[in-house]
């Protein structure tokens, strides 16, 4: 397959703390560096999260800024995503680093369960996220954990509240959501080939189902999500030491394949972002 596969690197996210494996980067220089190693080693995007000093979330702007202002010094050209998720803030002040202009911000459509709560992602918010997305030139990556968010994200785009190509996440493996399944995976990225045939789309796997979905995205012809936000492990018995190791299996799993890595720059054309800064 000829066709660039885009890595995104989750470097952090809202649960993974040092005391489940010290590689999780939890301060703005330690996120800055775990990136920039995962950059080094293929990945063209990062997904960012940002943390307190005790490591609990927070979706602070002032925090957002210093890494994102780091990551563009260290990662030239590398594609910046923000995370407007539930666990870091509540309503509004979940958007409220898009005005910093990062080149991708997640959203998620619509609500489902999590392991031990209900990820509420009310019509009204998903509404004002999107509006702030378009008002800052950010692009979306539609975070779908059920069927019904990728009907809902090709709905908004045709209202124009969402701007076209899509670029839909299919997110598997999340206790009490959807299941890493093959015959799903495979009726999600049917739907999307049926809805929006524009559409790029990737998928990410949660804990072990991480490297099976990536093997999945890489053979089918879509883009890979690792990192320790949703993967602190190599396998059963081994902690993952980097960022940039999760990354480098991606790597093994394309080349193993003969699907080239897409570089940022690659990355950025193929979903129709601005240039680098």
């Amino acid at each position: 397959m000829t066709k660039p596969c885009i890595i995104c690197v989750a470097i952090t996210g809202s649960v993974p703390q040092k005391s489940d494996n010290p590689a999780v980067p939890i301060t703005v220089e330690e996120q800055i560096e775990s990136t920039h190693e995962a950059f080094e080693a293929g990945a063209a995007i990062v997904h960012a999260h940002v943390r307190k000093d005790d490591g609990t979330p927070t979706s602070d702007p002032e925090r957002f800024a210093r890494l994102k202002e780091g990551i563009e010094k260290h990662c030239p050209g590398m594609i910046i995503q923000f995370s407007t998720g539930g666990r870091s803030g509540a309503g509004k002040e979940r958007g409220a680093m898009l005005s910093l202009r990062p080149d991708m911000a997640s959203l998620a459509v619509g609500s489902n369960n999590f392991p031990t709560r209900v990820y509420e992602n009310p019509p009204d918010l998903v509404d004002w996220l999107a509006a702030e997305m378009l008002k800052f030139d950010v692009k979306p990556e539609i975070e779908a954990f059920d069927l019904s968010h990728i009907f809902q994200a090709v709905k908004m785009s045709e209202e124009g509240k969402l701007k076209k190509p899509l670029y839909i996440q299919f997110v598997m493996g999340v206790k009490n959501a959807m299941p890493v399944d093959r015959e799903v995976f495979d009726f999600y990225r049917r739907t999307v080939a049926r809805l929006a045939p524009d559409a790029e789309w990737c998928a990410a796997g949660i804990g072990a189902g991480q490297i099976v979905v990536n093997e999945w995205c890489v053979t089918t012809g879509g883009h890979c999500r690792t990192g320790l936000e949703d993967n602190i492990r190599l396998d059963r018995n081994t902690l993952a030491p980097s960022n940039a190791a999760l990354v480098r299996r991606v790597v093994e799993l394309c080349e193993k394949h003969e699907r080239p890595v897409a570089t940022p720059a690659e990355a950025r054309a193929i979903l129709h972002l601005r240039p680098a800064p």
